[in-house]
């Protein structure tokens, strides 16, 4: 019998294996071709998961020869693009790992070309599938705190990764600050309109690049988005999440990124007359979640594809978190506040 998804798995490394771990639980779903440049990945990466399927170095011979309808797009960044042009003109669907590709240029083109084929192209942005974020979403959305005028978000740790990131010009910005901008649309339903940024490498950084920004977004709700961060500041560690603050009118919300978040908002009953008043503590509940992070996000995309809707990481919504990344380094390089419209040359019809 024949599997729905027949997936040609382009990008051996790693982070194909959380990827195949997921894929491999599913019964619609088959792995039909392993593409990798390096075809030694390709065999290792079939012998390690007991998978006896050919090996490709191209991905538009993979789809040609094995009749793949569903592409896997685990490369690195730079194959982005081709990876997805070829793939959706080819007739697949495409899942792919972040970033959804290295330029707004290259970003628009494949909205474009998923316009036109009336193909999927969806993006992992695993951090919106945490329970603990969605909590945080769902205090947002029921009006715990009403209704919100800033989110700050900060994100300071020291990974000592060496390879491409310490030569890269914008370590923080291109490849760590995609998660948290992504986090700030998703809790608070909003897009970014203007962007103003400031990028520096501070002392005792191993990066060539800039490695520390402050970014203050102006989002489509009305409210102020605040980003600090840096991949260069030992002591003190933030988690990977993010420490947050949701400012609204009736209270905050705070989630430090490790356990769950809590609002505290103002206490009515004791509120008269006060020079600082009394607050209320409502916890957050965990969303009930059958699969999470990338698993999450998976089971997301395959979803959007059965009930033939977009993914909720669909590259048409995507865009709008790329182009918060790439208006910040044009707003670093120019020094000046950046109008995110400016930048964008894509039909506003999510």
């Amino acid at each position: 019998m024949t599997a729905e998804y027949r997936i040609a798995l382009a990008g051996c490394g790693g982070m194909a294996n959380e990827w195949l771990g997921y894929v491999l639980k599913r019964r619609d779903a088959e792995i039909v071709a392993l593409v990798d440049i390096r075809l030694e990945s390709a065999e290792n990466m079939a012998l390690k998961h007991g998978l006896t399927v050919p090996v490709f170095t191209d991905i538009k011979q993979a789809i040609e020869q094995t009749g793949a309808n569903l592409v896997f797009d685990v490369t690195v960044p730079s194959s982005h693009f081709n990876i997805a042009r070829t793939s959706l003109e080819l007739g697949c669907n495409v899942f792919s790992e972040k970033p959804l590709a290295e330029t707004l240029v290259q970003c628009t083109e494949i909205v474009a070309i998923a316009e036109r084929t009336g193909h999927s192209h969806a993006v992992m942005q695993n951090r919106r599938y945490d329970p603990r974020i969605r909590a945080l979403r769902e205090q947002i959305e029921s009006g715990t705190i009403g209704r919100v005028g800033y989110v700050g978000a900060s994100f300071f740790l020291a990974p000592h990764f060496g390879g491409f990131r310490d030569a890269m010009d914008s370590p923080l910005l291109l490849d760590m600050a995609i998660h948290t901008f992504d986090q700030a649309r998703f809790i608070s339903g909003a897009d970014p309109v203007t962007v103003y940024c400031q990028e520096f490498n501070p002392p005792g950084s191993w990066y060539a690049g800039n490695a520390s920004a402050v970014c203050i977004f102006e989002m489509s709700d009305g409210s102020v988005f605040s980003y600090q961060g840096s991949w260069c500041a030992e002591g003190a560690p933030t988690s990977w999440e993010s420490s947050w603050r949701v400012q609204g009118e009736k209270g905050a919300i705070i989630w430090d990124g490790l356990g769950m978040p809590y609002a505290e908002v103002l206490d009515t009953s004791n509120a008269a007359g006060k020079f600082i008043n009394d607050y209320v503590r409502i916890e957050g509940a965990a969303a009930d979640m059958e699969e999470t992070f990338h698993h999450g996000c998976l089971q997301e995309m395959f979803l959007s594809l059965s009930e033939q809707r977009r993914a909720e990481t669909d590259c048409r919504d995507n865009i709008y978190s790329m182009a918060m990344v790439f208006g910040a380094l044009e707003s670093a390089r120019t020094g000046r506040k950046l109008e995110i419209a400016e930048m964008m040359n894509v039909p506003d019809n999510r």
